[in-house]
């Protein structure tokens, strides 16, 4: 069968949605992480508030055949909204979020439920309209005769007051007309979509994403591209910026980072990465890093930030997908030469951890010093976030701002390029090479989607004390982990700036 998701990976790379159709023994190439099971969790959640917007639905209960009666039942009845009914057209099956009875048009509006803030998600190429469409071809091919379609999404400008108000939580945006215009090309697209997947031969289908940045790939791409070393020109930095010289190095099947000319033409950042990994050398400028540290206002905090963002507004005051900063991780040193001292908090209340967060930073980082981050937009905009709800803390919070050192920055400016980089400057990335004996490999949580996913579930999942305590101790050693890294690389680099 091809789904409405089937079809929205076959938009993105016919190769994958063949392979995920044809070959169960790549099954778990396409397991959903622990955070991507989160977001589709949350993404349950928002289409059960949806409903509660159409108090008349009924929902379409059972599978297949047993879905497609039921629904054939309540289309003849009229039912005035039919949750999740079901069609089927040759091989394409969907089931859809939505469908109200317009009684004076004689015709079904169909909803399409996004947990998203917008029908554009990210500006991909393939917005939500292009699910509204897929949906819109299968039902009047069915012999529906369908009215209006919409996207439902959530408001983003809803703020939490009392309880959660349903109508205001979501924004209606109708987007018939732009299905119209799309009709043709999406019905003509799926034809090809069935037509490519009923191939029994795997070879006669391509793996486009080839010619993406390595962050752009299938799930498939190594099984499909064998020939493409683990650490290749899919791996240059913004390489997926630019298609013309990622095309023009693949055309010429140039894959390993050794083969590319010298004379082929890349930006400074993109050359020194090369550069550094044919030679095997490390680059610093030492010169420049000595003026960034030299800026640095002891006592110094090294101070990381975890937090979840929430579909649904979990607290007063919050907005859909606002982040909620649940933790903090503070290393404090007094001197150069001085050890460091450690702060940290972790909210396990079921309120609003804010005012907690506050109190915690006002009694631990003092008024002069300089705060060590690692991409201090992040750092700066969970303050901002932090003083807009509540002002009266808005001169302390801003003072941490302007006190900030973004570390990062000297890894993004090039001015330290490592071969173990490997075109990327996380501090997952930078520790290891610079500090061997430091690493992430041996926590619990190793990742920040991890330890995002793994509070709200002990919060609010249905776990036992023990296994709470386990998530407990493990967001713990895993945010300790992110100051003491900074603090680590730091004295590493005051140790490569005076040898």
């Amino acid at each position: 069968m091809i789904t409405k998701t089937r079809y929205l990976d076959f938009l993105d790379c016919p190769k994958n949605a063949w392979l995920s159709l044809h070959k169960p023994e790549l099954a778990h190439l396409f397991e959903l992480s622990e955070f991507a099971q989160g977001l589709t969790e949350q993404g349950n959640v928002i289409e059960s508030l949806a409903r509660k917007r159409f108090p008349q639905g009924v929902l379409i209960q059972g599978i297949a055949e047993k879905a497609l009666a039921a629904t054939a039942y309540h289309l003849a009845a009229q039912t005035p909204v039919i949750f999740q009914a079901a069609f089927q057209v040759d091989q394409f099956f969907i089931r859809v979020d939505i469908l109200e009875y317009d009684k004076k048009k004689q015709c079904w509006n169909l909803y399409e439920v996004k947990a998203t803030n917008s029908v554009t998600e990210n500006s991909k190429q393939n917005d939500h309209i292009e699910d509204v469409i897929f949906q819109k071809i299968i039902i009047e091919s069915s012999g529906v005769d369908l009215g209006r379609v919409s996207v439902l999404h959530l408001n983003k400008f809803y703020v939490l007051r009392g309880q959660i108000d349903v109508d205001n939580l979501f924004h209606i945006q109708d987007v018939t007309d732009q299905a119209e215009e799309r009709f043709i090309e999406t019905a003509e697209m799926m034809q090809y979509a069935q037509k490519t997947l009923e191939q029994k031969d795997e070879n006669s289908i391509n793996c486009a994403c080839i010619y993406k940045g390595r962050n752009s790939h299938c799930a498939t791409f190594v099984y499909s591209h064998q020939d493409v070393p683990e650490y290749a020109i899919h791996d240059i930095a913004r390489i997926g910026a630019s298609k013309k010289k990622l095309a023009e190095l693949v055309d010429k099947k140039i894959f390993d980072l050794k083969d590319v000319p010298l004379d082929f033409k890349l930006s400074e950042i993109q050359r020194l990465q090369l550069e550094s990994h044919v030679s095997g050398h490390t680059f610093i400028d030492k010169p420049a890093i000595k003026n960034q540290l030299d800026q640095l206002i002891y006592p110094l905090y090294y101070l990381d930030y975890e937090s979840f963002a929430s579909a649904v507004p979990l607290f007063q005051g919050f907005s859909p997908y606002n982040q909620i900063p649940f933790q903090f991780s503070l290393h404090v040193q007094d001197s150069i030469d001085a050890q460091i001292v450690h702060y940290e908090y972790l909210h396990t209340k079921h309120v609003d951890p804010s005012l907690y967060i506050i109190a915690k930073l006002e009694q631990f980082i003092g008024s002069v010093g300089s705060i060590i981050v690692w991409s201090k937009s992040f750092e700066q905009g969970v303050h901002k976030n932090l003083w807009q709800r509540h002002p009266e803390h808005q001169e302390f919070l801003e003072n941490l701002n302007a006190r900030m050192y973004d570390l990062a920055e000297i890894f993004t400016k090039q001015l330290y390029v490592h071969p173990d980089f490997k075109g990327k400057t996380s501090i997952k990335k930078v520790l290891p090479a610079l500090v061997p004996t430091a690493s992430y490999a041996t926590l619990g949580i190793q990742a920040g989607d991890v330890a995002s996913q793994s509070w709200y579930t002990m919060m609010y999942g249905s776990l036992s004390h023990d296994e709470q305590l386990k998530i407990i101790q493990d967001l713990a050693e895993y945010c300790q982990q992110d100051t003491y890294a900074m603090y680590a690389i730091l004295m590493k680099l005051y140790e490569e700036i005076s040898s």
